[in-house]
């Protein structure tokens, strides 16, 4: 026997077999491993398990017992870290022991959960807006730990492609997704705006739109309200004066005094007279750019590490609820080190 995963009160996670010890027992340990082991320990489980047991169904006298909700919600994250499909997790568990073993199944007692079970667990947290519930937790334990501060918050945007074929059943591509030009390049998909936290980079806020909406007609939805300092780049520019925060300050949501650093446009700087004023405007918009880089750590992680690069929903609503779980998983591998350093466990 090995000991379950923490805070496992499923029977059938308690025991493994023989060729499970015996993979346990190989020398090396794989990314993979070393990966969901950090995952283990860093994951609030008992806090997000409360979250969502009330609204999972029950066992009943009729029918097959419904898989146990820590089961299904370590297969969700699964999905989201190594960005698979439905069917394309329930392959990855047959194949990986060290998914397996993460998730609490046992090949010789039991088979993966199939997809559909899946596709039904990801609705239920949908329907219940749990992934925002999600993401508030995470944050919440982060913030009880003094790893969440206030002071400061950096805003930015990033794309996500979503598939222009009309080659699908409807024959159109997704209405609730637009073109966008960036650049001299034109995207179709949609936009996933955030604000982190200006000393750790964590993402305290998300919000989603079609591809074509302004960054900074979206500023006020990524406000916590208690910042003193705004971040952002030249695409922000004349946020200070737009409706939204003005309505927002006057309401009282806002600070009035928050100072906006936002970042000179390219031509401006070009324009200037060389001379000691343009070098220190220079200096300036580097440090600002400096602290203004934090932001993108999240959007690495999500896009690059996650691999979500892409949309996997049609619909802004299914695709917005598996950002709030992205952005609280990616929260969460910025703050693996100090959360492992207080649960006493050194990070490989």
């Amino acid at each position: 026997m090995v000991d379950p995963p923490a805070g496992c009160d499923d029977p059938l996670m308690k025991q493994t077999s023989f060729a499970s010890l015996e993979y346990a027992g190989k020398k090396r340990k794989t990314r993979r491993e070393r990966f969901l082991g950090e995952m283990e320990r860093v994951v609030p489980w008992k806090a997000l398990l409360a979250l969502i047991e009330p609204h999972y169904p029950k066992s009943g006298r009729v029918g097959r017992p419904p898989i146990g909700v820590e089961r299904m919600l370590r297969m969700y994250f699964l999905q989201q870290w190594y960005s698979l499909s439905d069917e394309g997790l329930e392959d990855a568990l047959y194949d990986s022991q060290a998914m397996r073993d993460f998730v609490g199944i046992d090949l010789a007692r039991e088979q993966v959960p199939d997809a559909t079970t899946l596709l039904k667990f990801r609705r239920l947290l949908e329907q219940y807006q749990l992934t925002k519930a999600i993401f508030e937790k995470v944050n919440e334990h982060l913030g009880e730990r003094g790893l969440l501060m206030r002071e400061g918050t950096l805003v930015d945007a990033t794309i996500i492609a979503a598939p222009s074929s009309t080659k699908n059943q409807d024959g159109e591509r997704d209405p609730e997704m637009h073109q966008a030009k960036k650049g001299q390049q034109y995207y179709f998909g949609m936009k996933a705006h955030i604000g982190a936290d200006a000393d750790s980079g964590l993402v305290h806020s998300v919000h989603v739109t079609s591809a074509n909406e302004s960054d900074v007609a979206n500023t006020h939805a990524l406000l916590h309200g208690q910042e003193r300092r705004v971040h952002a780049d030249s695409g922000y520019t004349g946020v200070a004066k737009r409706d939204e925060i003005v309505t927002a300050q006057a309401e009282g949501r806002i600070r009035t005094d928050v100072s906006w650093l936002i970042a000179a446009k390219r031509g401006a700087m070009v324009s200037m007279a060389n001379g000691a004023h343009k070098r220190l405007a220079v200096l300036v918009e580097r440090k600002k750019a400096q602290i203004r880089a934090r932001v993108e750590h999240p959007f690495h992680i999500v896009k690059n590490l996650f691999g979500h690069k892409k949309v996997s929903y049609r619909g802004l609503a299914k695709n917005g609820a598996r950002m709030f779980t992205l952005f609280a998983l990616a929260n969460l591998v910025i703050a693996k080190r100090p959360l492992l350093r207080l649960a006493g466990v050194s990070a490989s």
